[in-house]
């Protein structure tokens, strides 16, 4: 079975020969940007024998806003970018540079954040919450043109750099945020509309509930998300893998592993390395799992780490 056909027989619920793994990492400093963050996703994805490649938008965290942002009533003046801005383009450029190298052998994702996030990436949750208060119809306003720019983002990711399908992170669930009602009139309906797309386009999108700064998320906002494949903080949510597999109705769930430095998977022996990731596979079944982390785990881990674990995939085999 190739790296292909095992991602997609783990993603539909299918028998595998071994249990898919993946991890990823962010590129920092000199690498956060242009043909070095280009050169070193392509460097790491050679190095390491992943079954899969999740693309960062590494230095595109910060949406170049088209005004500035400042008092509550300036989100009412922003516009779209458009399509040909480098926001944009230079995702589709970085995403199809990457793709053109691994295509043919490996499943490619992209990760694409969802309006609320950007706006939170791109200023700040004290800001965010405030302005919410003082003119909620300006906020609304931002995530739709957000959500504009991010709908070309996804055609030419999917159309033009022919990725396979999206990881999506959503975030605005953390305890003490939002209700249930709040969240679903504020970041809910352009969660959706940016997932309606990316399942338009891709039956393979992963949604990740990231656990943000190590905060708990109220997982049952997100229970329903129409993906097949979930990935959570099982360290900090305190949440198995079978209790998840359990509480989101059955999908496929991706994870295992704490992302932090001072996890196991950084930190941790060949023998104890190995041993979890048996565990992991004995107490979930070999069928609708795919290994990975928490979120992004550290830059500089010792590459040995990853591949004790995809060896520990052959051992337990099938």
């Amino acid at each position: 079975m190739n790296y292909r056909e095992r991602f997609f027989n783990a993603m539909d619920q299918k028998p595998v020969d071994r249990v898919p793994v993946g991890f990823w990492h962010h590129f920092q400093g000199e690498n956060w940007t242009g043909q070095r963050n280009i050169d070193s996703h392509i460097k790491y994805y050679k190095e390491v024998p992943l079954d899969f490649l999740k693309i960062m938008c590494d230095g595109y965290f910060e949406y170049p806003f088209s005004e500035k942002i400042e008092k509550a009533s300036d989100w009412d003046r922003l516009r779209p970018l458009g399509k040909d801005c480098e926001y944009i383009r230079g995702q589709i450029e970085r995403a199809k540079a990457i793709n053109s190298i691994f295509r043919q052998d490996k499943v490619c994702l992209y990760n694409v954040f969802v309006p609320f996030t950007v706006i939170r990436h791109s200023t700040n949750s004290e800001m965010i919450m405030a302005h919410l208060k003082e003119n909620p119809k300006g906020i609304h306003h931002a995530m739709r043109v957000i959500a504009e720019d991010t709908i070309d983002l996804i055609r030419g990711l999917m159309e033009e750099a022919q990725c396979d399908g999206l990881y999506l992170p959503l975030q605005g669930a953390e305890y003490g945020r939002f209700s249930k009602e709040e969240y679903d009139e504020t970041a809910g309906p352009y969660d959706k509309l940016i997932y309606d797309l990316s399942n338009y386009y891709s039956d393979y999108n992963v949604s990740h509930m990231c656990a943000w700064a190590g905060d708990r998320n109220h997982l049952e906002y997100w229970k329903d998300v129409p993906v097949k494949c979930v990935n959570w903080a099982v360290s900090i949510e305190g949440m198995s893998l079978p209790q998840g597999r359990k509480f989101f109705g059955g999908k496929t769930c991706m994870g295992g592993f704490d992302s932090r430095s001072t996890g196991l998977l950084n930190i941790g022996t060949e023998e104890e390395i190995k041993k979890y990731t048996k565990k992991l596979i004995k107490e979930y079944g070999t069928t609708g799992l795919i290994l990975g982390a928490d979120c992004t785990i550290p830059e500089h881990i010792d590459t040995n780490h990853i591949r004790w674990v995809v060896e520990a995939t052959e051992e337990y085999g099938a």
